[in-house]
């Protein structure tokens, strides 16, 4: 593991008397210490509103809030701190999107392109809008080996596309999407690009400029953050030209008769008091994330995703659901027992304290593409260790002895 255990005050408890085993980060990460004590730090030291006070609290309060926008900017690699919107999880991202872009722009005959391994919420959006406003929706298929086929996603393209809406790592099969080359391909025919992040953004060096994408989304709370805050990158020229989100408090600079004057951004897509608490904790988490290295994390995920492959493989009972090259893989591997339905391996699993995910990860379309009605699913992260696997192996081996 890249951490001290200690520093993850959940990870020491047991579960039915088997020391706790987590693999079930692509659906939240557990949190740090010196996250926990972020929020405690907050509510007995500086608890304020901000950006409205005068007062010394909320002075404080503002200032430590708009640090963390800093830090996540610079986390990745943003142009600058006002292209960061907080929003409370990835999900309001891409609906704040679907709701202002999507609304302004997309009209009938229009497209929109996601891909067949897209989560529910970079997938209903999009779905709804299209029908909303006639537009057609199209989906990018798969090839045999999970990766995206970039040969059909070329011939989807034309100058009928308005957004491409595609994730930047599976929460299922943790294929690594190209997303460069999508975002180019796009821009091309005049198209606008969104990155569904929540995977991507935990365990891959991110850098949005580089990836030119024109808006990227992601959770806190799986990258070590608290629950309850999400984040919208938006390039500054598309924020500018959008309407908010929500109207209320400190979305505005005045409030007439007869006009409202709206707020700069991204304050006008911020309306009413937000999650000052845990927005200031995530910062934490990203200077966390950042003493370790995210290039570490990466190699990391390869080491125990490579050793979780060849450990699980040797059974012909089993099927894995991931690319065969490691380089196109995150840290997740998706798995089926013959014969065993995925809750009764989750719940074997969990009698020797390891927690993992079963059933359809919120990505329906997905799984029954695959023709399953659902996966069981390890995740891994930070504090996992090649220990992890072994005990992980050691349950499948009673999952087969109870079913053979």
């Amino acid at each position: 593991m890249l951490v001290d255990p200690k520093d993850f005050p959940i990870l020491k408890q047991k579960i039915n008397g088997k020391p706790l085993i987590y693999l079930d980060n692509a659906a939240t990460t557990q949190k740090p210490r010196k996250v926990i004590n972020a929020i405690s730090n907050f509510y007995t030291k500086s608890n304020a509103n901000i950006h409205r006070g005068i007062h010394s609290l909320s002075e404080k309060a503002t200032t430590a809030f708009e640090e963390s926008r800093a830090k996540v900017a610079a986390f990745i690699n943003a142009a600058s701190p006002k292209e960061i919107v907080f929003t409370k999880n990835t999900t309001e991202s891409i609906n704040l999107i679907a709701k202002t872009f999507g609304e302004l722009n997309i009209k009938a005959g229009d497209e929109i392109i996601v891909s067949a391994l897209e989560h529910h919420s970079n997938l209903l959006p999009w779905r709804m809008l299209a029908e909303k406003k006639k537009a057609v929706l199209r989906i990018i298929p798969l090839n045999s080996d999970f990766t995206l086929n970039m040969t059909e996603y070329a011939k989807l393209i034309s100058d009928k596309t308005r957004l491409v809406a595609i994730t930047g790592m599976s929460n299922v099969t943790g294929t690594l999407t190209p997303v460069k080359r999508i975002t180019s391909l796009a821009h091309k025919a005049g198209a606008k690009v969104l990155i569904d992040g929540a995977q991507y953004a935990a365990h891959i060096p991110t850098d949005v400029q580089s990836i030119d994408c024109d808006f990227f989304v992601f959770s806190a709370h799986k990258m070590l953050g608290p629950t309850g805050v999400g984040v919208l990158y938006a390039k500054k020229e598309i924020l500018e030209t959008l309407p908010p989100f929500l109207y209320g408090g400190d979305m505005v600079k005045s409030v007439q008769q007869d006009r409202i004057i709206l707020n700069d951004i991204p304050h006008k897509f911020e309306a009413g008091t937000p999650n000052i608490a845990d927005v200031i904790a995530f910062g934490s988490a990203i200077d966390y994330l950042s003493e370790i290295g995210m290039d570490r994390i990466r190699e990391h995920d390869l080491k125990l995703l490579k050793f979780a492959k060849e450990k699980f493989s040797k059974y012909k009972e089993v099927a894995l659901l991931c690319p065969k090259d490691l380089q196109k893989s995150g840290g997740t591997l998706s798995f089926t027992v013959k014969g065993v339905h995925p809750h009764d391996i989750a719940e074997i699993f969990n009698q020797e304290g390891i927690a993992i995910r079963a059933g359809y990860h919120c990505a329906e379309p997905l799984i029954r593409g695959l023709k399953l009605n659902s996966a069981a699913r390890m995740s891994f992260y930070i504090y996992n260790s090649l220990d992890n696997i072994k005990a992980a192996e050691k349950a499948l081996k009673k999952v087969l002895k109870i079913f053979k």
